[in-house]
């Protein structure tokens, strides 16, 4: 008990260690109020947004957009990873397009997106699924390529059928670097619908940083900036149980 008490302070110590620094800093005159707010303004805008339920809105509209786009990566990139890892001829094929271009980052993607796509949802979700995609792709391939063969060989000497043989032998083998891939990939989404909010929206926590640079509230844009991290955080924390659950013999 007095250890996992200890764990637990411990764990929140850094996080605790820069909010008195930057309190200390306010008070000693080294930052200014327009450029860097003490951490009690942080707070108190905070509830200003919670209570006009605004902050809730942003966070809704964020989150979905980053669900849907995700849920599109996500089933694009299994579906094309497992192709690709099974099959030599078939990589041989996608792999040259597909190394043009995933070193194209997915803020590049938003012109073309805005004039495909016009600035409505779809455009969003669209930067959001490119750049979720390829995490999850390249874990993919690499989880099946790192099965062991013996497996493999064992399905096809008992002629299991293929469909058999990805649901119960390929995607349980590569199920660790598909997970550490769909981790990756969730933080890329939320990375992407920040910067897809910021050129076209009217909503979310893109949005929300875009109006506090505006209106020249630094306390807008550091609020938005700590509710990304902490709904990140959380997410990937629920991801890692999710794959704690699935991956029982690591």
């Amino acid at each position: 008990m007095v250890r996992q008490f200890a764990g637990f302070v411990w764990y929140f110590t850094l996080p605790i260690l820069i909010i008195v620094i930057w309190k200390a800093a306010d008070m000693a005159g080294y930052i200014v109020s327009y450029t860097m707010p003490p951490p009690e303004d942080i707070i108190i805008t905070a509830f200003e947004f919670y209570n006009d339920g605004t902050l809730l809105q942003h966070i809704k509209d964020s989150f979905t957009r980053v669900m849907e786009g995700f849920g599109i990566a996500l089933v694009l990139a299994l579906l094309l990873g497992v192709a690709i890892g099974l099959s030599t001829r078939f990589e041989k094929f996608m792999d040259f397009t597909l190394q043009i271009i995933k070193p194209i980052p997915p803020i590049a993607w938003i012109p073309l997106a805005i004039l495909w796509f016009g600035i409505g949802e779809a455009s969003k979700i669209y930067i959001i699924a490119i750049g979720a995609f390829f995490p999850i792709l390249i874990n993919t391939v690499e989880g099946i390529k790192n099965i062991d063969s013996r497996y493999l060989e064992l399905a096809r000497v008992y002629e299991v059928q293929r469909i058999r043989a990805i649901w119960h032998v390929i995607l349980p083998g590569a199920i660790p670097f598909i997970m550490v891939g769909i981790r990756i990939g969730l933080g890329m989404g939320w990375i992407c619908v920040v910067a897809a909010e910021l050129i076209a929206a009217n909503s979310g926590i893109g949005y929300m940083l875009m109006d506090g640079r505006s209106l020249s509230r630094p306390d807008i844009v550091i609020l938005g900036m700590i509710i990304i991290g902490i709904t990140g955080k959380l997410m990937d924390d629920i991801l890692r149980l999710i794959s704690k659950r699935i991956i029982r013999w690591s």
